[in-house]
């Protein structure tokens, strides 16, 4: 795709902006993202993808609301893509090849988040008339993320999103998924129908909820086991959705969610209880605490430590049940509590939660973003309350009453805060220096690590359609937050970057010029770091899949003063890393570069190929080496105002111009997609009244919308029908899979997966 001299115009005008606004610490708005980010993914270099729930846009596509788009890094604008399904609340993962999926959802919706004009025989919506939308409870949408250079109208960079093609074997609303070390992606559990918490209240029927709870897990790509009970899930039942998970050394599995923790083998399926979370403070959705895994570091010897904060105490029965909670969750403080927990410590210890640093003031929704310095940001969320969204409490039956609007949450935090995990017990959490955001970021907001080591924050609609007139609308403005090191007025620039990273193997060699730093070469390479980070799927206050890890390293420091590091492989244990894209910076005096995206593995499903720890020789310093770079405050300092680095930012530009979609290419998948014939436009929202006149007033009770409110099911629903107009429009006659028992016409069932990038026939 040639680049008109008009867009080129408007990069070099978008850049020289950007670049007046890098000072450290600050918050700037980076432009719309057409639909609200309720997720985000990093796809390439240039591209973050971003899906909204289905809902009254004014971004239009193929006739109907967009709920997707990509956003370009460089230019700070978006285009809308085309989903056909509901990923309302879905989860997402990258897959080896580069590609990423998204799975599951909500049934179809329409105006006001009202059930789909064409039901199923359950009861939800199958395909609604005016928002166009299929039910996405089972869908598996999977996109390969594609560049500048690309053709976006093809059918390889769209997503493919077909569930009479690709889909789970059960419906999953709010689930989680963990990438394992062969690149198979568990997911487990789920709603199966919406609500506020997965219970009904009192909790009778604690694995099925009458039908509307999914207390199984599965894998993708399938590997031909039916779905099994998770125990885990039952004793968990009400506060187990996007139930946290991390993968462990061993191969098992962290897992926590309401205040129960444990150790899951997924091969057989045994799981090995934990102690409780202390305090019996609540972590997962709608809690939301801010969690994530540490760095992984040759000083930790990679190993795994989980921090969790935030969140919320609310007892049993506060948490109400599928309708609404029993009290005013906006009038209850947030947790500002942090814990620990190593979950194989390598001592052969027991583990044990281990009692951090308060945050600074208590969050709910907020979220951990691993940044190449090896800190912790922490951005988005409110001090009081929940996640989600209602018409009303127990407390407030009446939505003429509620003072925030459907809002469970109160207090916006607008500043970040950063945590050093290495620094003293008592001084780990900071704000100094850190502006602002006046832009409140609650329900459905995100974030998201770019390659220049910035950070997106997107999103926040606590709101059941298009509201752009409540307390706390629908929010379609970006905004880019510059950690401190961006007070750095040289930046390392280093060559012979990879493109993939094996587990294990020889070293490699990257080169770090003298104009990358100032002062003593042999300090340089001494407080110089490799970090390969995996910025995730993010949602709810999650990034599922992220990970930071440092690789080893020596060095040889020339006498001209450049630096050159000898780079050791990641660990020769998939489990620590999964396979699949990352990026990889080099951070000299916690300044990092430009990150480069490569990938982690062979890029393939399957047991990842390992070799010996790489040998790294012995490191070669020289007194009068020194670098040429202009000096001048570094990362660490986080009170400094800060400066602005035109050189490097240009330079990653030019270098991300340049950059062709090599991951996707090299294991591109092969399937047909639906043409996008709209580009954004305009069309009437369905925006509701700030007072709520499109609602019942003074009528509490159930409500009819699958995305806000839930009818306990009296019925099994792992079997959906799908109407005539979905059978008839969605499915495209050029795609036809083995008929399995159960899935035959338009109902569901378990389709082979032959459209799946790694399916293999059996």
């Amino acid at each position: 795709m040639l680049i008109s001299p008009l867009s080129l115009l408007a990069l070099w005008l978008a850049t020289a902006s950007e670049t007046r606004a890098q000072t450290a610490g600050s918050i700037v708005e980076a432009g719309d993202t057409l639909v609200s980010a309720m997720m985000m993914f990093l796809g390439n270099e240039e591209k973050v993808y971003i899906i909204d729930k289905v809902e009254g846009n004014a971004a239009q596509i193929n006739g109907h609301a967009a709920s997707a788009a990509v956003w370009d890094i460089n230019s700070r604008t978006a285009e809308v893509m085309n989903l056909v399904t509901n990923a309302f609340c879905a989860s997402g993962m990258h897959l080896p090849n580069g590609s990423y999926a998204t799975f599951g959802g909500n049934g179809a919706i329409g105006p006001g988040g009202n059930i789909g004009s064409q039901r199923n025989a359950a009861g939800s919506g199958a395909y609604d008339d005016t928002y166009q939308d299929y039910d996405g409870t089972k869908s598996i949408r999977v996109l390969n993320p594609c560049t500048s250079s690309d053709n976006f109208d093809s059918t390889q960079c769209q997503w493919f999103d077909d569930p009479a093609v690709l889909s789970m074997q059960k419906q999953r609303w709010y689930s989680a998924a963990e990438p394992m070390a062969d690149g198979t992606v568990v997911l487990i559990g789920g709603f199966v129908n919406g609500g506020y918490i997965n219970r009904n209240y009192p909790n009778t029927d604690p694995a099925y909820e009458g039908g509307a709870a999914e207390p199984t897990y599965e894998f993708y790509p399938s590997n031909g086991q039916a779905p099994q009970v998770m125990q885990f899930m039952i004793k968990t039942s009400g506060l187990n959705a996007y139930a946290h998970t991390f993968n462990m050394p061993s191969g098992k599995m962290l897992v926590q969610a309401n205040y129960s923790t444990m150790l899951w083998d997924p091969k057989t399926n045994t799981e090995y209880p934990l102690p409780d979370m202390p305090g019996n403070v609540v972590r997962v959705y709608p809690a939301s605490g801010a969690v994530a895994m540490l760095p992984l570091t040759p000083a930790n010897n990679w190993t795994p430590t989980v921090l969790f904060c935030g969140g919320s105490d609310m007892n049993d029965e506060q948490w109400g049940n599928y309708s609404f909670p029993n009290i005013d969750t906006w009038d209850y403080p947030a947790s500002k509590d942090c814990q620990r927990m190593t979950a194989e410590p390598e001592d052969g210890s027991t583990p044990a939660y281990e009692q951090d640093d308060d945050m600074l003031e208590g969050r709910t929704m907020g979220q951990f973003i691993a940044l190449p310095d090896g800190t912790m940001l922490v951005v988005n969320g409110g001090i009081n309350g929940t996640a989600g969204y209602s018409t009303a409490t127990t407390e407030t039956p009446n939505y003429g009453d509620m003072p925030f609007g459907m809002s469970l949450a109160s207090g916006p935090v607008g500043t970040p805060a950063i945590y050093n995990p290495n620094a003293p017990k008592g001084s780990r959490w900071s704000n100094a220096g850190l502006g602002t955001s006046d832009i409140a970021r609650l329900y459905h907001s995100s974030a998201l690590l770019l390659p220049d080591a910035s950070v997106i924050i997107a999103g926040s609609n606590p709101n059941v359609d298009v509201n752009l007139s409540t307390i706390f609308p629908t929010q379609y403005k970006a905004e880019i937050f510059y950690p401190p090191y961006f007070a750095a007025k040289t930046r390392p620039v280093p060559s012979g970057m990879p493109k993939t990273i094996s587990y294990g193997g020889d070293y490699f060699d990257i080169t770090i010029p003298a104009s990358s730093y100032s002062g003593s070469a042999n300090d340089a390479a001494d407080n110089t770091t490799v970090m390969l980070m995996r910025p995730g799927w993010t949602t709810h206050a999650m990034n599922m899949g992220q990970r930071a890890m440092q690789l080893n390293n020596t060095y040889t420091v020339n006498s001209d003063g450049s630096i050159v590091l000898h780079v050791a492989q990641a660990p020769p244990n998939a489990n620590l890393f999964q396979p699949g894209p990352a990026l990889l910076f080099v951070v000299v005096d916690g300044i990092p570069s430009n990150g480069t995206m490569l990938t982690v593995g062979n890029g393939q499903i399957g047991t990842q190929p390992t070799s010996a720890a790489s040998t790294l020789p012995t490191s070669v310093r020289l007194d009068s080496a020194k670098g040429s770079g202009e000096g001048g405050s570094n990362g660490g300092d986080s009170t400094s105002s800060g400066s602005t680095h035109t050189g490097a930012i240009i330079g990653g530009i030019v270098a991300a111009i340049a950059v062709v979609g090599v991951i996707g290419a090299l294991f591109g998948i092969c399937m047909a997609r639906r043409r996008r014939a709209a580009r954004t436009g305009t069309s009437g929202a369905y925006a509701m009244s700030s007072t709520g006149a499109s609602l019942p007033l003074g009528q509490p009770g159930p409500r009819t919308s699958d995305s806000s409110a839930f009818m306990p099911l009296k019925q099994d629903n792992s079997s959906m029908a799908w109407g005539n107009q979905s059978s008839t429009n969605l499915a495209d006659h050029h795609y036809r899979d083995e008929t399995n028992s159960g899935y035959a016409g338009s109902s569901y069932g378990q389709p082979s997966g032959e459209y799946d990038p790694y399916y293999q026939r059996r």
